[in-house]
């Protein structure tokens, strides 16, 4: 009689051990620990799982409770390490226990990667919206408007709040960073515990096949982990630098709609790397005369500062007032102090631009040979 029941048994277990294949994870092509591409098995045929082992998807692939569930397959399970049959051994009980931490461990992943998923997916529409304010902005600028456009503002404005929105996102990914850290710290507890518990004495045989079998799926469980942290801590690093960057063009283009005329990118938004020596020039890089009212500077500035900056990104700027020499003493110091605001006007125009203040300086000089106030530019 025991000889039929064998077979029988056999063959429900097999039945029930039956694998699911999983659908593919857009943002995770394959966070599993074993072979993602599986040649050898062909498209949309499952693979049976080991007895005794669970079959973990990658992360955001679906999960349902503590068990892992297929989305292509809601109605079966794998089999979990919950279901595995114990030993009633004390060391047995703690194969029980080790099997519920851990499923709840794999519950905890797959949870973190829908966050994860769902935080990617939000940044992705609001950065498409946020870019598509800019680039109203930008082709109304490149046409030419108004000073101040009251529409081109508005827009602005709402550009601004969108980055703002980004940035939230980024919050949210630093706490979920937190919470995958703490299953990495959960799994390294599992782990350490399923090698402490083969030294326990009373175990059977089967015990120690069963400790083998969770050790297994608590170092794969950890490799999802460790790709998934990798992915957060990546996404979180990329959203920074593109923020910060974007900030700097923000500003700069707030200089473009108060003017009506689109300069460019933030001066600010240049890579850096070693300068070359200074040469010790002393050729300026630009001259700005005010021999009239509202002279427009703003745009041949900036080009030349750009272009500057690209060849020495760490190069610093010295704004040179020069008044006129002839006239006067009452005559020269009215020329002197135009010329200190014609250069505080620079001074303002590059800081709005993005260049940071600390790397201009300001200076005054009267020039026998200038007809009228003067600011130089000197790349030093």
């Amino acid at each position: 009689m025991a000889s039929l029941k064998s077979p029988a048994i056999a063959l429900s277990a097999a039945l029930l051990l039956v694998g699911c294949s999983y659908a593919s994870d857009t943002l995770f092509p394959s966070l599993d620990a074993n072979d993602p591409a599986a040649p050898n098995a062909p498209a949309g045929t499952a693979q049976a799982p080991v007895q005794g082992q669970v079959q973990v998807p990658p992360p955001g692939a679906g999960y349902a409770g503590t068990n892992v569930v297929p989305p292509s397959s809601q109605g079966s399970q794998l089999a979990s390490l919950g279901n595995s049959s114990t030993s009633s051994t004390f060391v047995g009980q703690k194969i029980g226990e080790l099997r519920g931490e851990l499923s709840k461990l794999q519950s905890s992943i797959g949870s973190h990667n829908d966050q994860l998923q769902q935080i990617r997916g939000q940044m992705a529409a609001i950065s498409g919206q946020y870019h598509a304010s800019i680039a109203g902005v930008t082709s109304r600028l490149q046409v030419g408007t108004t000073p101040g456009n009251p529409n081109l503002i508005a827009q602005w404005n709402q550009a601004q709040s969108q980055l703002s929105q980004l940035e939230g996102s980024v919050s949210q990914l630093n706490a979920l960073s937190t919470g995958i850290a703490a299953d990495a710290t959960m799994a390294a507890y599992l782990h350490d515990s399923s090698r402490a518990a083969l030294a326990l004495s009373g175990a059977v045989d089967e015990d120690h096949q069963q400790l083998a079998v969770v050790e297994d799926e608590v170092e794969r469980t950890t490799v999802l982990i460790e790709r998934l942290l990798n992915e957060v801590n990546t996404d979180i690093t990329r959203q920074n630098s593109q923020i910060g960057t974007e900030r700097a063009n923000m500003t700069a283009l707030a200089v473009s709609i108060k003017n009506g005329e689109l300069y460019g990118k933030s001066l600010a938004a240049q890579p850096s790397y070693t300068p070359r020596a200074d040469t010790g020039g002393t050729r300026p890089l630009v001259i700005i005369r005010f021999d009239r009212p509202d002279v427009a500077y703003q745009q041949p500035l900036f080009n030349a500062v750009n272009q500057a900056l690209s060849r020495r990104p760490n190069a610093t700027f010295e704004l040179v007032a020069i008044a006129p020499g002839q006239g006067g003493n009452a005559q020269r110091a009215l020329g002197s102090t135009q010329a200190k605001q014609n250069a505080d006007g620079v001074l303002r125009s590059l800081t709005q631009m993005g260049l940071p203040s600390d790397r201009i300086i300001v200076s005054s000089r009267p020039s026998p040979a200038a007809a009228t106030s003067e600011v130089h530019v000197y790349v030093r």
